[in-house]
């Protein structure tokens, strides 16, 4: 019964204290999992692309997306839509590495879109030309239906 329950924090929001696999999906309780980023970490711009690069290189993009999520909630307003279009790219990959093509296909072009004003500009050394290309060029394979090797297909952050 208390596995049915959601985990709840001192305001009552619900927390799920399963433990999740490198793609964030739920493994039974008792199983050992991946250890979760922690929520609300503000980083510079670079320590969030160095994180990032090294979870999406770990094939971790469930992980990555936290990361990123963190940086559009807490960066300047201006940025936040570069941050917010790299945390759909790195859940659009997690999409299409757990086999859900048409939510990854769709997410990656998201992303690619909202990096779109920031292609000229390349701030902090992102690669937002590069990586545009990538997710939809993804994006457009993944449709055919093959699952993804998010390791594998890890994007390049900076140029």
């Amino acid at each position: 019964m208390d596995e049915m329950r959601r985990d709840r924090d001192a305001e009552g929001r619900a927390h799920n204290a399963r433990p999740r696999d490198g793609l964030g999906r739920p493994l039974p309780y008792g199983s050992p999992g991946v250890a979760r980023q922690p929520e609300g970490v503000v980083r510079t711009p670079p320590e969030t692309l160095a994180e990032a690069q090294r979870l999406l290189d770990a094939g971790m993009p469930f992980h990555a997306h936290e990361v990123f999520e963190d940086a559009w909630k807490s960066g300047p307003q201006d940025e936040r839509e570069l941050w917010r279009g790299l945390a759909q790219l790195a859940v659009g990959l997690t999409h299409s590495a757990r086999g859900n093509t048409t939510g990854g296909a769709r997410l990656l072009r998201r992303g690619a879109g909202a990096l779109a004003p920031f292609v000229g500009s390349a701030p902090h050394g992102i690669a937002v030309a590069g990586l545009s290309g990538w997710a939809r060029e993804l994006a457009d394979r993944v449709e055919s239906g093959p699952v993804v090797d998010a390791a594998a297909e890890a994007p390049r952050l900076r140029r």
